[in-house]
């Protein structure tokens, strides 16, 4: 009988390994987490969540894109100027679709898994210039391109998780489960500061100013509500030290872009109901 026990153990081991050996390819070599989801699970867990959106049109309120073409041009060139800047390690993997919610009272934007962004139409409206806009947007492509989803619900259900992936039961459940509990996932600190990094270096080697995402907050500070910093760019870590941070970062990186297109994103605005 322990023989039996041990075998099986063993077994239990070898394909844990192995699961755990699929989630690591086509990793990014500069992510050191550890994260059981495979890159084909984060795409499952985005498609599973974009579908739970697109189905609940009180809750989120999709700008339809046969009414409002423009204003998708704008945002979508937006987004692909990012992706196309050569530092998005999944560009070509994630789907990286983009939808506007129309909600002029809500300052948010975020993004699941695989790709899949949200930003409101309360947000668009509320920045002045492109490169805030730009810079939000970096900030939530990092929150996917760096796994932060799947790496945080790896500590809450990996064990658990694993074991029904290892013994084929409920995993479809559980992944159902998992694609809900994304819409309202809090990051870390230290997610908030490595998606704030990460605008910076996605947006240097465009045009941009890259500390696009750091000028949104001062646009906070300045008018007095980032007590209220929404979600997307909590107040931990502090919004001053996260202006310094990002600030910082473009002058390291010696990013020499610094355009804001103030009228080109006013025609974004205009461009919205």
């Amino acid at each position: 009988m322990k023989l039996k026990v041990t075998h099986l153990l063993f077994a239990t081991i070898i394909i844990s390994i192995g699961i755990i050996s699929n989630s690591c390819k086509k990793k990014n070599p500069d992510d050191n987490s550890f994260n059981i989801f495979s890159i084909n699970e984060d795409i499952k867990l985005g498609q599973q969540v974009s579908a739970q959106i697109a189905s609940d049109s009180v809750t989120y309120p999709i700008l339809s894109e046969t009414q409002y073409p423009v204003a998708y041009s704008h945002i979508r060139r937006i987004v692909n100027e990012i992706l196309n800047s050569g530092k998005v390690y999944y560009k070509d993997d994630f789907a990286w679709e983009t939808k506007i919610i129309k909600d002029d009272e809500t300052l948010n934007a975020f993004c699941v898994p695989g790709g899949y962004l949200y930003v409101y139409t309360g947000l668009i409206k509320y920045l002045d210039t492109e490169d805030q806009i730009a810079g939000i947007m970096a900030h939530e492509i990092a929150h996917a391109d760096r796994r932060h989803s799947t790496d945080m619900l790896t500590k809450t259900y990996g064990i658990s998780m694993l074991f029904d992936i290892v013994l084929g039961k409920g995993s479809q459940g559980t992944l159902t489960n998992i694609a809900t509990s994304l819409l309202t996932l809090q990051y870390s600190k230290d997610n908030e500061r490595e998606a704030d990094n990460y605008s910076v270096i996605y947006m240097c080697p465009t045009e941009y100013n890259a500390a696009g995402s750091g000028d949104f907050f001062v646009k906070l500070e300045e008018a007095g509500t980032a007590g209220n910093t929404p979600a997307f760019l909590s107040t931990h870590p502090n919004p001053g030290d996260r202006i310094t941070a990002i600030n910082k970062k473009k002058s390291d990186l010696g990013c020499t872009g610094n355009q804001k297109f103030i009228d080109r994103y006013n025609d974004f605005k205009n461009s919205l109901p």
